[in-house]
């Protein structure tokens, strides 16, 4: 085997181990009994602290080159914040797989709406996508009404997944010279400050058990996988990176299947995978050439 094909190989493994854990981090909603600003917040707090640490081991310095950027590192870092915090919220209202599906619209999102920021023409293929994806929404949904936990839960997955597409087009543009992990602790840090004012809990209320999955989620759950897909990034394409990716669904409702006990009815699992289809055809459309994929959860 050639030192090429072993750094792809392993750099293969880092990125699977990185999308089950981002998949994995959706089992938190459930898990952690509070609501979906405080498990944000702590999430962030723990994550934050530990992807500087890791910079610091790589001998990186925390500083930004610009104080453009600091600017731009607090807008993303609220888009974040929102995001976190709409992506709990969809999983606590309706279930994790449910949640995730919502959420993974974003790929779809992202073609629409991306030729407004580069000028380029949308395609009838894209428009396509975008009808399908509505379909696989509509059959997610129970009842057309937003008493329905349900179908509020998909509505927050959506805006979830609408925030997510702001951040990672913003991120793109604005913010990819830096290191994932450079990048992702700044966003975190923000996202600490932004939300603090807004938390509903005392510290010293909280459990012990609970501290420990606070700290599960933040760093194995966090600022691992967002290591791992960095590194990943050094031997695979984008391309390779983005469709492995489009897996966190399925990762995400084996693993709620496994912990949970969320199950999935018929009409779920056909909008889910007309959801997540076309979502892996507009990677694979999109990644003709080789770039830098944008963060994930």
């Amino acid at each position: 085997m050639t030192q090429a094909e072993s750094n792809r190989q392993s750099g293969l493994l880092e990125l699977h181990i990185a999308v089950l854990l981002f998949g994995g981090t959706a089992l938190f909603s459930k898990l952690i009994p509070l609501g979906a600003l405080d498990i944000t917040l702590l999430r962030c707090l723990i994550a934050a602290t530990a992807l500087a640490l890791l910079v610091k081991a790589s001998k990186s310095r925390l500083r930004l080159d610009s104080s453009k950027d600091y600017f731009i590192a607090i807008g993303l870092g609220i888009v974040v914040s929102l995001h976190w915090v709409t992506y709990f919220a969809s999983m606590q209202l309706s279930s994790v797989a449910i949640g995730m599906i919502a959420f993974f619209t974003y790929p779809v999102m992202t073609v629409l709406v991306e030729p407004f920021f580069t000028g380029s023409p949308i395609k009838k293929v894209d428009i396509i996508s975008g009808l399908v994806v509505l379909t696989g929404v509509i059959l997610l949904i129970p009842e057309a009404n937003l008493g329905n936990d349900v179908t509020l839960g998909i509505a927050i997955g959506i805006l979830s997944a609408i925030f997510f597409t702001v951040r990672n087009l913003l991120h793109k543009r604005y913010f990819s010279a830096y290191s994932g992990s450079k990048a992702m602790f700044y966003q975190t840090a923000v996202a600490v400050i932004f939300l603090a004012p807004w938390h509903t809990i005392e510290l010293g209320q909280i459990e012990q058990n609970v501290w420990w999955m606070i700290l599960l989620l933040g760093v194995v759950f966090t600022a691992a996988p967002h290591a791992l897909f960095t590194a990943a990034l050094r031997h695979l394409s984008a391309k390779t990176v983005s469709l492995v990716s489009c897996l966190q669904p399925f990762y995400g409702a084996m693993l709620a299947l496994l912990f949970l006990g969320e199950t999935l009815d018929l009409k779920t699992t056909i909008g889910g995978f007309l959801v997540v289809a076309t979502s892996i055809f507009e990677t694979q459309q999109s990644r003709k050439q080789p770039k830098v994929a944008p963060s994930k959860n």
